[in-house]
């Protein structure tokens, strides 16, 4: 079963059985290996209830497409990413549905160098051939498990100096996800107090769904900080390849935040850098990188553009406002895991509480967040809003539409998969802010 509509704008996604099945991905494998052509592939999967038998057959459809075929086993995302870098194989399939809730499943592609197989750049092709068919096998690749923990583990571990790195407190939220099995060889190597929660993969997800961009999801990490008195909170998503931070005193720590914080951390590595950001993102993410000596690269959302650009520019670090951080010398992939290590050496390093230092941009950057609406024609409404704030400010149209005055910004741009608008609007006080938070969105919504 394979319905046409799970194939998304930078993965594929859908709800098992009844829109993707095991014969799906089998032939979602198989149609991989005959649009692309690789020899040699990497499977993993992570803790979902379908993951076993769905990577089972993506892995068969790929031996049956004439790939050979390693079997990573259960892993996150990152990790994926890691053994088609770090082997130099021709491709992988991640085996996930992200932070979707549990009755989804999908897949990640990518090719060599762990670059990303987006809506634009081969994912639909599959789809066309996996919904024809197939005839016989003519060459039947070989099927072997391969252990990539030990290279992994060595690999994020070297982004950071572990000896400058303090005792500190932290509360660590899994969500039942890839990240209970990934951390615990990691954090035994760390100096730190670790106070684990739902580790224990279980794809049916017991506690909360592994999405902590919902703030629901956010308020048990942010009452247990609180509770332990900890510097720290982390919560990871589903397959772990995004962390989201939690401040000592239980604020959320914004993706631009931490973009902005981990530029600084970068350029202080890699002087005069180049570092790509979105453009949701708040000005505090290109005054520091600018401030810090490095050259901010603007780009649109998405992972696929972003990796792209990166090796375009050949830039060092890239953020997103959703909390993907990509990395270089992690073939250009976004980890979930790194940027947690990051963290901790660079509060160790600074020496002050994270609120402390995230004091200075909480009183100088005003954000919204975003703000998601659903409108019923989204070309429209872009034209509305564009003839309503031209004289504002300037316009781009990079990812949706931009506007760029003096003393506030924002971007709307529709979403991928629904009929909606998603705001993002930032301004240099809290009263600014909110009045033309309030102007926009009675365009949007009238």
């Amino acid at each position: 079963m394979i319905d046409p509509k799970i194939f998304k704008a930078y993965d594929v996604r859908g709800i098992y059985p009844t829109e993707l099945d095991e014969e799906g991905a089998y032939a979602i494998g198989r149609a991989y290996i005959d649009q692309f052509g690789p020899k040699q592939i990497a499977v993993g999967r992570d803790m979902r209830l379908s993951s076993p038998s769905m990577a089972k057959a993506v892995i068969e459809g790929a031996a049956d497409g004439g790939a050979d075929v390693l079997d990573i086993g259960l892993v996150g995302t990152e990790m994926a990413y890691f053994a088609v870098g770090e082997l130099e194989l021709d491709g992988g399939v991640m085996v996930t549905a992200s932070h979707n809730p549990k009755e989804y499943t999908g897949m990640k592609i990518v090719r060599a160098g762990a670059l990303p197989v987006g809506g634009d750049s081969g994912l639909m092709e599959i789809r066309d051939r996996a919904l024809v068919g197939f005839g016989e096998p003519q060459r039947r690749g070989e099927i072997r498990e391969e252990d990539i923990w030990p290279g992994y583990v060595l690999r994020v571990l070297s982004f950071v100096d572990l000896y400058a790195i303090k005792p500190l407190k932290v509360v660590i939220d899994a969500a039942n996800g890839m990240a209970g099995v990934m951390l615990p060889p990691i954090l035994e190597r760390l100096p730190i107090e670790a106070i684990p929660y739902f580790f224990e993969p279980d794809g049916t997800f017991p506690n909360h769904e592994p999405n902590p961009l919902l703030p629901e999801n956010r308020e048990f990490i942010i009452e247990k900080v609180r509770e332990h008195g900890a510097d720290l909170g982390v919560a990871f998503d589903g397959d772990a390849d995004r962390c989201f931070f939690v401040d000592d005193t239980g604020e959320f720590v914004p993706g631009d935040f931490v973009t902005t914080l981990l530029a600084e951390s970068t350029l202080e590595k890699h002087p005069g850098a180049k570092i790509i950001y979105d453009v949701r993102a708040s000005w505090a993410v290109p005054e520091a990188i600018e401030r810090a000596g490095g050259v901010p690269l603007i780009n649109r959302v998405g992972h696929a553009f972003i990796k792209q650009r990166m090796r375009e520019e050949d830039a060092v670090f890239g953020g997103e406002v959703s909390g993907h951080y990509y990395f270089k010398e992690y073939s250009q992939a976004d980890s979930g895991v790194v940027p947690f290590l990051l963290m901790l050496e660079l509060i160790s390093k600074r020496g002050r509480k994270l609120s402390e230092i995230l004091r200075p941009l909480r009183e100088r950057y005003f954000l919204t967040g975003e703000l998601n609406t659903p409108v019923p024609d989204v070309a429209q409404k872009l034209e509305e809003l564009q003839q309503r704030f031209a004289d504002e400010g300037r316009i781009s149209h990079l990812d949706g539409i931009s506007v760029d005055a003096d003393e506030w910004h924002m971007n709307v741009r529709p979403s991928n998969t629904e009929p909606l608008l998603r705001l993002n609007l930032e301004a240099r006080s809290r009263d600014l802010m909110e009045r033309k938070r309030d102007e926009v969105l009675a365009v949007i919504q009238e």
